[in-house]
């Protein structure tokens, strides 16, 4: 069975650096994508930053505007998203999904989710 376990949220103030973590187990993982969203109180889910488990190759959102790094490590099967400069407006549940779909941005083309980590960022 597929589990995807994030890590790290937290509060934190503005400018303030975070990293979340997401454990991948279950089945293989060499040919996903690995994507990172995040979601606000009465907002849609929204697509943050995905990187391909094989290749290394990355996309973000605009917002992230190079604050955000994502990144993953084969052999510990885990998945990275480091948080710098954040801001009040990046407070949200942030979840980890798995697809097959090279540089999707879209949550419907993810097949497995994790349950979320917030962050929260106080100004």
């Amino acid at each position: 069975q597929v589990q995807l376990v994030e890590s790290g949220g937290g509060l934190v103030q503005a400018g303030d650096s975070l990293q979340l973590s997401c454990a991948a187990s279950g089945r293989t993982f060499s040919s996903y994508v690995m994507g990172w969203f995040r979601q606000a109180p009465g907002k849609e889910r929204e697509f943050v930053a995905a990187i391909t488990w094989s290749g290394g190759s990355t996309y973000y959102a605009e917002f992230v505007q190079d604050r955000f790094t994502i990144s993953r490590d084969s052999a510990k099967n885990t998945v990275y998203l480091q948080m710098n400069s954040l801001k009040p407006e990046d407070t949200a549940e942030y979840y980890c999904a798995a697809g097959l779909i090279l540089g999707s941005r879209w949550a419907y083309q993810y097949a497995y989710w994790g349950q979320g980590t917030q962050v929260t960022v106080s100004s």
